[in-house]
């Protein structure tokens, strides 16, 4: 039961003893005062950034295209630009929550910058990338986001031995999460035995929340029983809930004791991806359902926004019911046949991949406009009309990767599983093929048409297929045709390019033979699997 707050909610949040962290940073942002207005008015103390915003950040006004322009004179590569862009930006930010750092105690007033996402399988790459935004930046409130990995979990630990503050981003499961709390104690540990000053290393666990109960309501509704439909919207809060229990019991152990008595700060969570993504859930759902004191929120804008008008606490923190409700849901979607492990696991590999193409769109945004290659594409109807063709086919590319990802996971209990997790493997790396071959051409990739494609593929699962609310034998038809005309769209493309490749010396005619190649075969891996299909469906 949650109770109205008449006049300030977020003045209640933060009463209740959650940092209110915005989950957006932009030069805009910035330099338009917009800011420093939310901190004056909107009680928000510190600030997380990713690839996917600083892409965002770079596609909305000018305020980059100077500094982008002089660094492309000076011969700057575009990792290089990128790192002077995002490392600006957040000692920027830095500086105008230095502020809040001091009044708080250095606990809030704090500002993230993610290590490149591709790194996200190297060890050695992120420990020694987190050196250099830290060095680069050179501020006491920095934050390095390091991505939960397995491979994270090392670098976590050297990074905090090393005296760096440390956001640990993409934490969806418990078992991670507690390798998460060992890893930081870990770094501590080391960091205590070189004669660190424990103080001065601060950290947050950023426990994802939203995207947890999209992928378990999608596997939900495809069970389509109403068992499985009365589960729904209710995983992402309590494996939160179950991950701050967890917490607990790590603070309450002699080993964090020891190590809070040498000035240890405490590795608070951080509940990210709070904005709501189902229209039929309440818009504050994942901030009022988790305040909690000692945590963070770090909410996009319009979750703020929404919490700000209309938002409502909770008339006392989690119980020791509450806990056991949320052990009993995870029992209740085991019966149901929603396998969590396969889930938390999905939405880790999902997530990096979502990064590294933020990533990469930003990467060839900023190589564009230090070129001036969009004044460039202006000015010549035929690049303008090579980068409509290209970004099209982007977008369906985006579509198809969201299309063979979900069949992969339908199926991969059922004969032909194996090949269609190989093949969106493939699609994969082709979709990444195309995202180079566009910056080799210097066409920036359009946001708006890969949103687009993206929403297209989550529109198209309601298409009828003779079930309401189950999966047909005609799903796993009809998914398999639209995969066929998808697989030789790409070939069309390929062959296109092909040709081109005869008088643009940008395109790599050998490149471009293999894909075709590539896309060949997989048309007949797939009409053997739509045959089969469609053997099953229509006897």
């Amino acid at each position: 039961m949650s109770v109205p707050v008449a006049s300030d909610p977020l003045a209640e949040l933060s009463a209740a003893g959650v940092s209110v962290w915005l989950d957006d940073l932009s030069r805009e942002l910035l330099a338009g005062g917009e800011l420093k207005r939310l901190i004056a008015d909107r009680h928000v103390v510190g600030v997380t950034t990713n690839p996917t915003i600083f892409a965002s950040a770079l596609s909305k006004g000018d305020r980059y295209s100077e500094q982008l322009r002089r660094l492309g004179a000076e011969g700057a590569s575009v990792d290089e630009a990128v790192f002077a862009l995002t490392t600006d930006d957040v000692r920027t930010g830095c500086d105008l929550f230095a502020p809040v750092h001091e009044r708080t105690g250095g606990t809030d007033g704090r500002v993230s910058i993610e290590v490149d996402p591709r790194l996200a399988r190297d060890t050695d790459a992120t420990i020694e990338q987190a050196r250099k935004l830290w060095e680069a930046v050179d501020r006491p409130n920095l934050l390095v986001k390091i991505p939960a990995t397995r491979e994270g979990l090392a670098a976590i630990t050297a990074a905090v031995a090393r005296g760096i503050s440390v956001n640990v981003t993409l934490i969806f499961s418990l078992d991670r999460y507690r390798a998460v709390m060992d890893a930081y104690q870990s770094g501590l540990e080391q960091a205590r035995e070189a004669g660190l000053d424990l103080a001065a290393i601060d950290s947050v666990a950023s426990f994802f929340v939203s995207r947890v109960d999209t992928e378990v309501d999608a596997r939900l509704d495809a069970l389509g029983t109403p068992e499985a439909r009365d589960l729904r919207g209710a995983a992402a809060v309590a494996n939160a809930r179950l991950a701050y229990r967890a917490y607990e019991e790590m603070t309450a152990a002699p080993r964090w004791q020891a190590l809070a008595a040498a000035g240890a700060r405490p590795q608070r969570p951080l509940w990210a991806s709070t904005g709501v993504k189902n229209p039929d859930y309440p818009d504050t759902m994942y901030v009022g359902e988790l305040v909690i004191a000692g945590t963070v929120n770090t909410m996009p804008g319009t979750t703020l926004e929404a919490f700000a008008d209309h938002g409502a606490l909770p008339a006392h923190p989690p119980t020791g019911e509450e806990y056991t409700a949320a052990t009993a849901h995870f029992e209740a979607l085991a019966r149901v046949g929603v396998d969590f492990a396969d889930v938390t696991d999905t939405l880790e590999r999902e997530g990096l991949t979502k990064f590294e193409d933020s990533w990469t769109e930003l990467g060839a945004s900023v190589d564009n406009e230090m070129r001036g290659a969009t004044a460039a594409a202006s000015a010549s109807g035929g690049a303008g009309l090579l980068a409509i063709y290209l970004n099209d086919h982007l977008s369906g590319a985006t579509g198809g990767l969201e299309l063979f990802r979900r069949a992969a996971q339908t199926q991969k209990d059922r004969d032909g599983g194996p090949e269609l997790a190989e093949l969106a493997r493939q699609i994969e790396q082709d979709r990444d093929s195309l995202i180079q071959i566009m910056t080799d051409l210097d066409v920036s990739p359009d946001r708006s048409k890969v949103a687009i494609g993206w929403v297209a593929e989550k529109v198209g699962r309601l298409k009828p297929n003779g079930h309401l609310f189950t999966r047909s034998p005609l799903s796993d038809l009809l998914e398999l045709e639209s995969m066929c005309l998808g697989v030789a769209g790409k070939a069309a493309c390929w062959r296109t390019l092909r040709t081109l490749a005869e008088t643009e010396p940008r395109l790599y005619p050998e490149h471009l033979d293999t894909l075709l190649e590539r896309a060949e075969h997989q048309s007949a891996v797939l009409e053997e699997l739509r045959l089969a299909a469609a053997a099953r469906a229509l006897p």
